[in-house]
């Protein structure tokens, strides 16, 4: 029998294109008059949009219109962004970390990005906790439903985050079991924990602002999202469409103040658009999930005081006793001590009543709970704007036409 060699691959060609094209980063603080353009032109890879906004993001930085593309195997964004004060980056330290984050002289663009979805109810447990993932419709008194429960199954709460916008709910509890101190382990128990919170969530279908299509025309999902804007808006897309291993060719983001618009041209990792109904939908519920995270509306209420088992039911039964619901809420313990942070408002959203504060801070301790009210705290809600919008096909034919001339297309934007 005649053996065959394999063919001589040389690992270092896939570095190739991007060694020979190392990224160019530029801070310009002259093209625009109110904020900070940072252009990027570099090689193409997977997951690299989300790289770059994870190190404007972890900056504090606020993103207020991108442009992105990265057909063609090459990758150039342009991004708006300011400091947390609305100023332009004058700080040299900021702007050098940027350069060599994002420039040629590190290799932080090639490491990888561990990113979480969330479901209605998931369990998983680790080493030291179980994390329990919840998603669902808002309601007064919701936090400490589920307080209730995990204290009814004998679970004790080591931390939590809970996020509401627009009636929707998104909660991450990390719990232990009470006797052990360890994750829970029994799958039966498991399955109840699981059973239950899903009949308290009592999932109920909301208003969506993101709708999904395809461009059939272009060969792409175009994914349009609207909703209020708030900081690292835009990094929690894009990770949510990387984490699902969907691809990002083109993009727009745009905001206005109050509201955020975002255009996303999506492919498959294997080149294939959204082809079915299920599949649309479910990127527009991790979308709606992850638009709901981070956001702060309500009475800033901070805890700080021993640990003990049910602390945070019985608190949050304090809340929902005196006509409050909690927007969201960091909950973590250090050492012995429970440090929580709670975002409040009336059963109706409405900014809270401070007679019903005091109260409830003689309840529970003056001391123990204090009061920080948040400066964007108010009670109107915010209408939709008409303001005109840009959107990703006024940019689109530009970019092309420099990927085209650059040779990295291989045919002409007029005929595409």
């Amino acid at each position: 029998m005649t053996s065959r060699g394999c063919p001589y691959f040389d690992p270092e060609y896939e570095t190739l294109l991007a060694r020979l094209n190392p990224p160019r980063v530029v801070i310009d603080n002259v093209s625009c008059s109110d904020s900070t353009l940072i252009k990027i032109d570099s090689a193409n890879k997977q997951g690299i949009l989300l790289e770059v906004v994870q190190v404007l993001t972890d900056l504090d930085l606020t993103i207020s219109k991108a442009y992105i593309s990265s057909d063609g195997g090459w990758f150039m964004d342009v991004f708006h962004v300011t400091d947390h004060q609305g100023q332009k980056l004058t700080d040299e330290g900021v702007i050098d970390y940027i350069q060599k984050s994002l420039g040629a002289n590190e290799d932080s663009l090639t490491t990888e990005v561990r990113t979480c979805l969330g479901r209605t109810v998931g369990l998983q447990s680790t080493v030291e906790h179980t994390a329990i993932e919840l998603i669902g419709r808002d309601r007064p008194g919701l936090l400490s439903e589920i307080s209730g429960v995990l204290t009814d199954m004998m679970c004790n709460v080591v931390a939590a985050e809970v996020w509401t916008h627009n009636m929707r709910v998104a909660c991450m509890v990390y719990v232990t079991e009470r006797l052990t101190g360890g994750p829970v382990e029994d799958v039966e128990k498991l399955a109840r924990i699981k059973e239950q919170l899903s009949q308290v969530l009592k999932d109920e279908k909301g208003n969506s602002n993101i709708t999904v299509y395809n461009c059939e025309e272009k060969g792409y999902s175009v994914v349009s999202v609207k909703c209020r804007d708030r900081p690292k808006l835009l990094f929690d897309t894009v990770c949510t469409l990387t984490d699902m291993q969907y691809v990002v060719f083109h993009a727009s983001a745009d905001s206005d103040g109050n509201y955020a618009f975002q255009e996303y041209y999506i492919r498959h990792m294997d080149g294939c658009t959204l082809n079915s109904e299920s599949e649309r939908q479910r990127v527009i519920k991790c979308l709606e999930a992850a638009i709901s995270r981070r956001v702060s509306e309500g009475l800033r209420l901070e805890l700080c005081t021993k640990d003990r088992v049910g602390l945070l039911s019985d608190v949050t039964r304090v809340f929902r006793e005196n006509g409050l619901s909690v927007t969201r809420a960091d909950v973590s313990t250090r050492g012995d001590k429970a440090v929580n942070v709670f975002y409040v408002t009336d059963a109706s959203g409405n900014p809270v009543d401070m007679k019903v504060v005091d109260a409830i801070r003689k309840e529970i301790g003056l001391t123990i709970l204090q009061v920080n009210d948040i400066s964007h705290y108010a009670s109107s809600k915010v209408q939709e704007t008409s303001k005109p919008r840009f959107s990703f096909r006024d940019i689109i034919s530009h970019s092309e036409k420099v990927l085209y001339n650059w040779g990295l297309m291989k045919s002409s934007p007029e005929s595409l």
